[in-house]
This record gives structure tokens, C-alpha cells and sequence, in this order.
């Protein structure tokens, strides 16, 4: 607390005067509170990096500004580096994130005007800043993954080494995991895909006749978040909707209603309220295809049928699967399951939909789970499926050993290696660089102690 208020009351100070000079001469007063080599941060690199951080809801108290001062001082060093190597500026890279950035800030503020006067210059400025900031970035990730990717291999020694040389309370826990199959049996889509077209045409017909698109998208409109501000999106950039959608809009006069427009996440109706560059302002409706309990008992009776079968080993599951699943990403693998960020076939349990984890948690290995509704991995949210789930292999929870978990264990390894070396660089710099901090930042409590002998003294100034 102590710590917390006196860098808050010296930061404070400091910016205060800055800003009171400022006032007086009636212009923006810049002054270099860094200095790593050749390279300079000034307090308008800093406070335009807590100036983004406030528009994406980060903080920019004190410790915040001791914490991006700190990034900032890190990147220089590892760009120094870079340069001397003679690194290259991945431009696809670079291009990519300051779109993504924009994006982000554009569709956080509401559109470009907004940008701009909330960051206080053109966009064109912010985004040649940006382009800069993000050069250097390329080349200090570069740097570091240098550094990191320099480390000797990891040996099954380093691996027996690490293991011996632990407490046991101190090694890994791995978590309980689980191999599964499935079988899938998806509802009648094309009849529930059919009824909500008719619904929105209807809706459609309606708008056109005089009703409002505000008041239907409240009523009718299945996007909590939107419904209530009459299917209102707010200004945004295209690139964060499924492209089906932007182009539909992007394409769209405002004031005019589009056609039904079919998503991941169901089927829309579009207005458009505004359009500037490539971001827009829309409202939709949304409704999503609706299941009957017919869907369900014949699927849970085909299911059924299945699994009657497979208990009585009449057939096998993989063949099964590979004839009755419609899945098209587990039934060419005989059912067996995927994890669709990594590609592993084992799952901990929050890799698992709720509803999977329920319908085999009190399983054992071979059984196979009764019939249940479930989500597939398409959308937002997922698309209705039923589905049969055999447990092929139980992992139970345990401590990490050599035998069953070298591949855990020597990861763990490997990235304690390569933070240790990024770590080591920093050190070795931070001391053989030149370095100075100002005094204003004197109270910051750097995660490198090492930093603190690099702030100049106000005495010395």
C-alpha cells in the first residue's frame, strides 16, 4: 500500500508538471524518460501505450505504468540485439496486427472520427505510429524466439535430472484425461433450416410494410446482446463478423433490408444503419433453426438401437461409426474424438462440452454412454447433435513421473530452459548496456531488480 502511493504521488507529480507546462505554452511538451543505447522512450510512447490499453479496459494507474515502462525498456534491449544480428521485419506480420489493433480500437470506440479524437490525430497518423511500434515488435519477437530456440535439446538426462532434483509436492499434477468416440445423429435440418427462412421472410415482409426493424429485433431476435438495443451491432469493423455476414452488409445501401443471410450461428435479416470504409453500423435479427421432439426420439432411438448392438458386440463401434455417424470429423477415424485446437485425441475435462463430461463422468473404460444432446464445433455456440460416447481410455489424475509423462514433464523443461535464457539475456544487458531511467520512475517496483541501479539520481541531474 505504502509502495502504491508513493510511486502513485511521484508519477503523479511528474505528470502534473509536464502537463502544467503544457498549459503554459499552449502545446504538447514531450520529454525522453529513458534512454537504452541509441534508443529513447519518451512519456508520449508511454502514454500512448496506456492510452490503448485504456480503450481495450486496462488500467493505467501507477503499477501499470511501472509495468509497460518495464516492457518497454525489455523490447528495446532485445531490439538492439536484433539489429546487430541482422534480423528481418516479418512486414506480413507487422501489416496484420496493426489492422488487427485498428480493428479493435475502431470497433471498442465506434468508428474512425471516434479513433481520432479519442487518440487526438488522424488516423493516418495513429496508423504509422502503430506500423513503427509493431516493426520493432517483429524484430524483438524475433530476438527472443533467437534467444529461446538456442538452448541445447532436452534430454531424457535433463528430463531424470528435473524429476530426482524435485520435491514431489514441487512436479506437475496431470490432470484426469480421457479418450473418447462418438457416434453423431444430427436433427432434421432442412426442415428446421426451411421454417426459420419463412419466419424471417415474414419478418422481412412486415419491416417492408411499415413496421420497425427495432421493434421485431426485440421481440424476435435470438442475440440477447443485440435484441434489446433493437438488433442495434453498434460501428464496427467487418473483419469481426463471420464473412457471410460483412459482405452481405458491406454491400447493402443503409436503410435497406437484406435477404435471409445464413451463419455459423443461424439465419439473420440485416439493416443497415451506416457505412464508413470498412466498418459499419448494423442491426440484425437473429433466429436460430428450432428442433421438434420427433428430432430427438428418432435420433435417441436409432442411438439406442446402437447401442444395444454394440453392447452385445454384434458389431464394433469403429464400424459403426464409420456407417451411421454424421460427424464428417470423427467418422473416418472410427468415432474417435479430437480435440479441434490442438489435435489431441485426450481431453481434460474442461477440453469437454458440459454435456459430453456429464454423459461419461461415472463411466469406465469400454462403457458406452446412453443417448444424449450435445453441441458439435461449428458457430458460436455449436450446432444441436445427438450422440452416443464411448470411453476408449481413462488417464486417472497423478503426479508427474519419467515413465508415463516424459512428454509433459520435458516441455516443462524446455520452456523453464528458454525463460531461463531470455531471462539470463536480460540480466547480462540490462548491466553491460547503457541505461538510464528517470528519477520519476525511482519508486517503481521492477520485476528485474536490476533496472533500480539504471535511475538517475536527482542529484546527479
Amino acid at each position: 500500500m505504502k509502495y502504491a502511493l508513493r510511486t502513485a504521488l511521484t508519477l503523479a507529480l511528474a505528470l502534473t508538471t509536464l502537463s502544467a507546462s503544457a498549459q503554459k505554452y499552449g502545446k504538447v511538451v514531450d520529454k525522453t524518460i529513458a534512454v537504452v543505447g541509441n534508443e529513447m522512450i519518451k512519456i508520449s510512447d508511454l502514454e500512448q501505450e496506456l492510452q490503448y490499453a485504456r480503450s481495450q479496459g486496462g488500467s493505467s494507474d501507477a503499477k501499470a505504468r511501472c509495468e509497460t515502462l518495464e516492457s518497454m525498456l525489455e523490447s528495446k534491449l532485445f531490439l538492439l540485439q536484433a539489429r546487430l544480428d541482422s534480423l528481418e521485419v516479418n512486414n506480413d506480420m507487422v501489416e496484420n496486427q496493426v489492422g488487427q489493433r485498428l480493428d479493435q480500437v475502431r470497433t471498442a470506440l465506434g468508428g474512425d472520427e471516434a479513433v481520432e479524437e479519442y487518440f487526438g490525430k488522424p488516423l493516418y497518423k495513429i496508423r504509422q505510429e502503430w506500423t513503427n511500434q509493431m516493426r520493432d515488435m517483429s524484430l524483438t519477437q524475433q530476438e527472443q524466439a533467437q534467444i529461446a530456440q538456442g538452448i541445447p535439446e532436452v534430454t531424457p538426462f535433463d528430463v531424470k535430472q528435473f524429476i530426482d532434483s524435485s520435491d514431489k509436492a514441487d512436479l506437475p499434477v496431470i490432470p484426469i484425461k480421457y479418450q473418447l468416440s462418438q457416434i453423431c445423429i444430427y436433427p432434421d435440418r432442412e426442415a428446421a433450416n426451411l421454417a426459420v427462412k419463412e419466419k424471417l421472410l415474414s419478418l422481412r415482409e412486415r419491416i417492408i410494410a411499415g413496421e420497425k426493424f427495432s421493434t421485431l429485433a426485440r421481440i424476435y431476435s435470438e442475440d440477447p446482446g443485440s435484441a434489446r438495443k433493437g438488433g442495434e451491432l453498434g460501428m464496427a469493423s467487418k473483419s469481426i463478423f463471420w464473412p457471410a455476414f460483412s459482405d452481405v452488409a458491406m454491400s447493402l445501401k443503409p436503410g435497406t433490408i437484406s435477404q435471409v443471410v445464413e451463419t455459423p450461428d443461424g439465419f439473420h435479416l440485416i439493416e443497415v444503419i451506416e457505412k464508413s470504409g470498412d466498418m459499419f453500423n448494423a442491426r440484425h435479427i437473429l433466429i436460430k433453426p428450432q428442433y421438434t421432439t420427433a428430432d430427438r426420439d428418432k435420433a435417441f432411438h436409432l442411438l439406442d438401437s446402437l447401442r444395444t448392438e454394440l453392447l452385445n458386440e454384434a458389431v464394433t463401434f469403429d464400424l459403426a461409426a464409420r456407417f451411421y455417424s454424421e460427424d464428417p470429423a470423427t467418422r473416418t477415424n472410427g468415432g474417435q474424438m479430437a480435440d479441434p485446437n490442438t489435435g489431441s485425441s485426450y481431453f481434460e475435462i474442461d477440453q469437454l462440452k458440459p454435456q459430453d463430461y456429464r454423459a461419461i463422468r461415472d463411466l469406465k473404460e469400454g462403457e458406452i454412454s446412453e443417448p444424449v444432446e450435445s453441441l458439435d464445433n461449428e458457430g458460436r455456440d455449436g450446432n444441436l447433435v445427438y450422440k452416443i460416447i464411448k470411453v476408449d481410455k481413462i488417464i486417472p489424475a497423478h503426479t508427474a513421473t519419467y515413465e508415463n509423462d516424459f512428454t509433459e514433464i520435458s516441455q516443462q523443461v524446455t520452456q523453464q530452459k528458454q525463460m531461463d535464457a531470455v531471462n539470463g539475456f536480460l540480466r547480462e544487458r540490462i548491466k553491460t548496456s547503457k541505461v538510464r531511467i528517470d528519477p520519476m520512475f525511482a519508486d517503481c517496483d521492477f520485476r528485474n531488480p536490476d533496472w533500480k541501479d539504471k535511475v538517475k539520481h536527482k542529484k546527479s541531474e
